[in-house]
């Protein structure tokens, strides 16, 4: 550097405000920054509606013992971002009473649901009825339909009952599925309660309508169902990836029900 500049290292340094080791030292990166990299992007690749926080949690469930911003330092280096808008894909298929306004304190305490619609390829509408636990955000069920009216609402109802048991309370829209008398006579007949929120207050249902956006975001809008089939099919894959994969901000970007491995020693003894 004297003979480049004709000043001393020491003079150079303190006009460009560097300490001296920075001649010396060349910069490394960590040992596991490559494969992080590699391992963003390809997640950011395989879900593309998905940021930073979200990818951040999917690493730290894989193993990964990295903070939000280390991923967020990667993620603008390599130029990631959320798409505004993404073309749909196509899939190719073989031959094979009241408003109750409440805080949910613990599973299986308050459900919702609600209704979603969309259209097949051949511009045919269907519907869905969403159900979700309020306080653990599991999506209980998806029921998917040409056409869902109150009695398909009671099938669907008695179904998830029979497997999960009533909740204490159950809270809906005023939709008429929803507030048909021999709905509410049914789910009071169980043992729940129902709870209606006020017409044109659809905040009032937050975690449902929060649900049916990340639906329609993550899936309806990225796909093309040829059929009603498939439609049931990769709504139903979705359903299982939103509960046991996908991470979730008010859950610490943890999944609503990660699956677990019980031990071959640990497993109740049939008798």
């Amino acid at each position: 550097m004297r003979q480049e500049l004709c000043v001393s290292e020491r003079r150079a340094c303190r006009t460009l405000g560097q300490h001296r080791s920075t001649q010396r030292k060349v910069p490394r990166g960590r040992a596991d920054e490559e494969r992080l990299t590699d391992d963003i992007i390809a997640l950011a690749d395989k879900y593309g509606r998905y940021g930073y926080r979200m990818v951040t949690g999917l690493l730290n469930n894989a193993g990964w013992h990295v903070n939000h911003k280390r991923v967020e330092r990667i993620w603008r280096r390599e130029g990631l971002k959320v798409p505004q808008k993404h073309k749909k894909k196509g899939r190719l298929w073989l031959n094979d009473g009241t408003c109750v306004r409440l805080r949910p304190e613990r599973p299986n305490h308050d459900r919702s649901y609600d209704y979603v619609q969309d259209r097949t390829h051949d511009g045919r509408a269907y519907r869905t009825l969403n159900i979700i636990d309020e306080y653990t955000r599991e999506a209980l069920m998806i029921r998917v339909d040409r056409k869902l009216n109150s009695t398909d609402v009671l099938d669907a109802l008695t179904d998830l009952f029979i497997l999960r048991g009533p909740p204490e309370y159950i809270r809906s829209d005023n939709g008429p599925e929803f507030i048909a008398r021999k709905v509410r006579d049914w789910i009071t007949a169980v043992g729940a309660k129902t709870a209606y929120i006020e017409p044109g207050s659809p905040w009032e249902n937050g975690y449902c309508e929060s649900f049916n956006a990340r639906f329609r975001d993550e899936l309806l809008n990225g796909e093309i169902f040829y059929s009603l089939t498939e439609a049931k099919i990769l709504i139903e894959q979705w359903r299982v990836h939103y509960n046991t994969v996908r991470p979730h901000s008010a859950l610490g970007y943890r999944p609503p029900a990660p699956e677990s491995i019980v031990p071959m020693d640990q497993r109740p003894t049939m008798h």
